[in-house]
C-alpha cells in the first residue's frame, strides 16, 4: 500500500501543479479584461470609452486589444499619456467629436487607421506623424487645416500613409510633400485655388483624387499638373470655375472625370482625344449650347456620358450629336440631352429630332473652331499670329495629335477665310412652278443631295422632295411648284457612299414662287384662286341675306295670325280677355252630363239627360267671385233661369239669347 501510495501523490502533485501553470498563462494571454480601464468596457478585441465627458485617455490599458473607441468625449491635446504610445496591439482609433486643436501626439504607435474628423485641428506637425510609420488611412475632415497649417513635408512622415481624408478644411492650395504611396486624396470642399505643376509629382501611385467644390480657375491649374500621375483611374473637379476641361489629363489610366457644375461654354476638340480608358464622363450643369463636332470620338471606352442642365441650342450646329446618338452602341448610355432653344423644340431630347424639324438658315452662328479660344479678327497669315495661336492651344496639342481638320481633297485657289460656310446657296426664281437652286462650294465632293419642301401655315411643312445630284455639278432646276408659295430648299453634302454629312456641310435657306399668270391656256377654264375665293364669299353673303329676308317675312305672318287670332278670340262670350286654354271642355256625344267652364266661378251643368233641349241649361256659382258680390237665381218670364246679382237685378250680361 505504500508503495502505491508514495508515487501516486508525487504525480498528482507534479499533474495539478503543470495544468495550473497553463491555465495561469492562457489567462494572462486570451482574458486582458482584468486591464480594462475602469471608466470603459472592454469586450475583446474592442474598448469602448466614447461619449463618457472624458478630458484625457483613461490609464491601465493593456495589451491585447485592437480597436480603441474614444469618439464623442472632451480630450484635448493634453490629454494623451506616454504609455499608450507603448500599447502595440491597438490598430484602430477612432477620436472624431472631441476637442483636440493639433495633431496628436503618443497615440498607439502601430495605429493603422486614425479617424480625427469634426475636431479643431489646425497645425500638423512633422513630429507627430513620424510616430505612425505604419499609418494607412488618415481621416481628417471637417476640421479648420489651412496650408500655412501644415508643416512642408508633414504628411511624408507617415510612409505607409495610403488614404488620406481632407475634406472641408481651409487648404487654399495643395499640401506639399505627399507620401510617395498614397492612392486616394480627398481634397474637397476646401478654399483651393491654385495647383502647382509640382503638387504631385511624387505621388505615383494615386488613383483616386477629388477636388470638388474648390474655386479653380483655369490659371489655377497649371499645365501638366495631371499628367505625370499614371495610374490615376478617377479625377472630380466639380463645383469649380473652369471654362474648359484641363489640359494634358492621364490619358492610359483615367476612367471617370467629372467636370459637373462648372463655367464652360465650349470644349476644345481635343480636350478627351487620348482618353482611350475613359469609361464615365459628366459634363452637366455648365453653360453649354452646343458642341465640336468630334470632341468624342476619341472616347472609345465611354460607357456612360452625362450632359444634363445645360442650355442645348438645337440648331444647325447640334445635327452632328443626332447622327452621333443613333449611331451609339447599346452600351453607352448618354442622359440629359434636352434642347432650350429655339421654342419650337424646347423640351425635346436630341433623340427625338429629326434631321428636317432642325433649322440650318442660310447664315448660321456656328461656334468658333475648337483649336483657339477665341476667334481672331483675320485669317492667321503673320508669325506674330501663328504664335499667338500655338501659345491659346497648346496645352491641348502638345505631345499628341492635331486636331482632325475637314475633308478637303480638291481646294480652289486661294486660303479659305476662317470660320466661313463651305457652302453657298442662291436662287433664281423662274416662274410660278420653277426654282433654279444654285450653289458654291470650296469642296469637291462625290454628291450633293437637294431637299425642297412647302412651308404651310404656321410653320408646318409637308412632304419633302429631294434629288441626288453628281459632285460635279452646281445647279439644279425644281419644277411642278405651287404658286405664291414659299420653299425651304437645302444643300446637303453626300461622302463616297453616299451616306448623309451633318452640320457644316449642309447650307439652307428659303424662297418664295411667282404668281399664277392672269392670261389663261385656250381651251382651259381654271378660275385663279383668288377669284374662286372672291365668288365664295358674294355667294356666302347672298345667302346670308336671302336668309335674313325669309326670317322676317315668317315673323311677320306669325305677328299677323297671332293678332288675328286675337282679335276673333274678343267675340267669344265668356273670353273676356283670358286666354284660350284657360277653359277645358269634359264630355263626349255619349256622356254629355256635365259640359264644365273652368273659370274661376262658374259651371255649366246640363237640366236632364233623357230630355235635354237646345238651349236648355243652369248657370250655377261653384263660389262667390271677387269683390265679395252675392249672386243667386233669378227666373225669368220665359222660364229661364237667369244668373243675378243679391239686389234682384238680373244681369242682362249672363243670360241666354
Amino acid at each position: 500500500m505504500e508503495f502505491l501510495v508514495g508515487p501516486w501523490n508525487k504525480d498528482w502533485a507534479s499533474f495539478l501543479q503543470f495544468w495550473l501553470t497553463v491555465i495561469l498563462s492562457l489567462q494572462m494571454h486570451f482574458l486582458p479584461g482584468a486591464s480594462c480601464p475602469a471608466e470603459c468596457r472592454c469586450d475583446t478585441p474592442f474598448v469602448y470609452c466614447n461619449e463618457r465627458s472624458l478630458t484625457s485617455v483613461p490609464l491601465g490599458m493593456k495589451e491585447g486589444f485592437k480597436v480603441l473607441f474614444l469618439h464623442n468625449n472632451q480630450i484635448n491635446n493634453a490629454g494623451f499619456p506616454l504609455e499608450l504610445h507603448h500599447v502595440a496591439s491597438v490598430e484602430t482609433v477612432f477620436l472624431y467629436g472631441n476637442q483636440l486643436d493639433e495633431f496628436p501626439i503618443n497615440l498607439p504607435k502601430n495605429t493603422r487607421v486614425l479617424h480625427l474628423q469634426e475636431n479643431n485641428i489646425q497645425t500638423i506637425s512633422k513630429a507627430a506623424l513620424a510616430q505612425l510609420t505604419r499609418l494607412e488611412e488618415l481621416h481628417l475632415d471637417d476640421n479648420s487645416i489651412s496650408t500655412v497649417g501644415v508643416e512642408e513635408g508633414a504628411f511624408r512622415e507617415a510612409v505607409s500613409l495610403k488614404l488620406l481624408f481632407l475634406t472641408k478644411n481651409h487648404l487654399s492650395s495643395v499640401p506639399i510633400g505627399l507620401p510617395e504611396d498614397l492612392k486616394e486624396l480627398r481634397l474637397d470642399e476646401n478654399r483651393i485655388a491654385h495647383i502647382a505643376e509640382e503638387a504631385f509629382q511624387n505621388v505615383t501611385r494615386l488613383q483616386r483624387l477629388l477636388l470638388d467644390g474648390n474655386l479653380l480657375t483655369d490659371e489655377g491649374i497649371a499645365p501638366g499638373t495631371f499628367q505625370e500621375l499614371a495610374t490615376l483611374r478617377e479625377l472630380a473637379l466639380a463645383r469649380n470655375s473652369l471654362t474648359f476641361p484641363p489640359p494634358l489629363l492621364p490619358s492610359q489610366s483615367l476612367v471617370k472625370l467629372s467636370l459637373q457644375e462648372n463655367q464652360m461654354d465650349q470644349i476644345p476638340v481635343a480636350a478627351f482625344a487620348q482618353l482611350v480608358r475613359l469609361e464615365k464622363l459628366d459634363i452637366s450643369g455648365n453653360r453649354l449650347q452646343t458642341l465640336t463636332r468630334g470632341v468624342f470620338d476619341g472616347l472609345s471606352s465611354l460607357r456612360h456620358l452625362v450632359v444634363r442642365n445645360n442650355p442645348w441650342r438645337c440648331d444647325c450646329a447640334v445635327k452632328w450629336v443626332l447622327v452621333w446618338l443613333k449611331a451609339l452602341p447599346s452600351s453607352l448610355n448618354a442622359r440629359g440631352f434636352v434642347c432650350l432653344s429655339p421654342n419650337k423644340v424646347r423640351g425635346m431630347a436630341i433623340r427625338e429630332l429629326t434631321l428636317e424639324i432642325i433649322d440650318c438658315p442660310a447664315e448660321v452662328d456656328r461656334p468658333p473652331r475648337p483649336t483657339v479660344r477665341s476667334t481672331p479678327p483675320a485669317p492667321p497669315t503673320t508669325a506674330a499670329t501663328s504664335s499667338a495661336l500655338a501659345a491659346t492651344s497648346a496645352p491641348y496639342f502638345l505631345a499628341s495629335p492635331s486636331p482632325p481638320s475637314p475633308p478637303v481633297r480638291h481646294n480652289p485657289a486661294g486660303p479659305l477665310p476662317p470660320y466661313e460656310d463651305p457652302l453657298r446657296i442662291s436662287f433664281h426664281v423662274a416662274n410660278a412652278t420653277s426654282i433654279e437652286v444654285s450653289w458654291a462650294s470650296y469642296f469637291t465632293v462625290a454628291a450633293y443631295k437637294v431637299t425642297w419642301v412647302k412651308r404651310g401655315p404656321s410653320q408646318t411643312n409637308e412632304a419633302m422632295r429631294e434629288r441626288t445630284v453628281s459632285g460635279e455639278r452646281r445647279r439644279v432646276g425644281l419644277t411642278g411648284l405651287e404658286p405664291r408659295s414659299v420653299y425651304r430648299i437645302c444643300v446637303h453634302v453626300l461622302d463616297s457612299l453616299n451616306s448623309y454629312r451633318p452640320g457644316e456641310d449642309t447650307i439652307c435657306s428659303e424662297a418664295r414662287t411667282k404668281a399664277a399668270a392672269a392670261a389663261k391656256p385656250p381651251g382651259r377654264e381654271q378660275a385663279p384662286q383668288g377669284s374662286v375665293d372672291s365668288t365664295l364669299l358674294l355667294a356666302g353673303i347672298i345667302g346670308g341675306a336671302v336668309l335674313l329676308v325669309l326670317v322676317a317675312l315668317l315673323s311677320l305672318f306669325c305677328w299677323h295670325m297671332h293678332k288675328k287670332s286675337r282679335s276673333s278670340s274678343t267675340k267669344w262670350k265668356y273670353n273676356r280677355g283670358r286666354r284660350k286654354d284657360d277653359y277645358g271642355e269634359a264630355g263626349t256625344k255619349k256622356d254629355n252630363s256635365i259640359l264644365e267652364m273652368t273659370e274661376t266661378s262658374f259651371q255649366i251643368v246640363a237640366l236632364n239627360n233623357e230630355q235635354l233641349l237646345k238651349g236648355d241649361f243652369r248657370i250655377q256659382p261653384i263660389y262667390t267671385p271677387n269683390g265679395g258680390i252675392g249672386f243667386r237665381d233669378c227666373h225669368l218670364s220665359n222660364n229661364s233661369i237667369a244668373y243675378c246679382k243679391s239686389s234682384n237685378v238680373p244681369s242682362t250680361e249672363f243670360c241666354p239669347t
